[in-house]
């Protein structure tokens, strides 16, 4: 896809999502990391319901850790993998404190230190906590890059390197949101939307719905 295709995509998705916003309710960064933390195969709706009786309770990483794995897991029991994401979160916390003042830190490699953590919530973290460049690929960006053609790639790292690449500069900020929520919205995995789909006439799909 040529640069000039690709800037008019990321202007049409923007029309398209004018007042596009996280999905995930969060106040500061401690509960933005949680949130993601929580939200690994699990639908942000879900994550919402557990995190708007957890926050107002606790809302740093000491309350976390006198919280407890055992009573933290009760309370996101409705959330997938509860058990596992208890266990990481409460770990994160006790590192927080003990290497980061309490504090997320706005750097990947320490990100990515966090027990729980991997490359996409950190790009997460620091795109949405820390206003860095970076673009989240989940399964919905990950499909949509290859299908539409804008960043082809046979795994998520790839398909993120891609992403940067092609992507220009004015975007980066904002890009991982239009995709995800024009992936998880109108270019589904299946009955995808393409009568819908903003970008119609730049995706390079050969099967369009049209």
């Amino acid at each position: 896809m040529d640069s000039k295709t690709v800037n008019k995509l990321y202007e049409k998705l923007k029309r398209s999502l004018p007042d596009s916003k996280p999905e995930l309710n969060f106040q500061n960064r401690f509960e933005l990391l949680l949130a993601v933390m929580l939200s690994a195969q699990a639908t942000d709706k879900s994550v919402n319901k557990v995190t708007a009786k957890l926050f107002p309770k606790y809302s740093n990483p000491e309350a976390i850790v006198k919280c407890g794995q055992s009573r933290l897991q009760k309370m996101i029991k409705t959330i997938g993998l509860a058990p596992t994401k208890a266990k990481n979160i409460v770990a994160a916390c006790k590192i927080l404190i003990d290497e980061h003042n309490g504090e997320p830190p706005g750097e990947r490699e320490a990100l990515e230190r966090l027990p729980g953590v991997g490359r996409k919530t950190a790009n997460v973290v620091l795109n949405e906590g820390f206003g860095q460049p970076t673009i989240a690929v989940d399964t919905h960006v990950f499909r949509l890059a290859n299908r539409s053609g804008l960043a082809p790639g046979k795994n998520v790292e790839e398909t993120e390197q891609k992403l940067l690449n092609v992507t220009p500069k004015k975007w980066l900020q904002t890009a991982h949101r239009y995709l995800i929520l024009h992936g998880r919205y109108v270019c589904t995995a299946r009955n995808f939307k393409c009568g819908e789909c903003a970008i119609k006439n730049e995706c390079q799909y050969p099967e369009k719905l049209l």
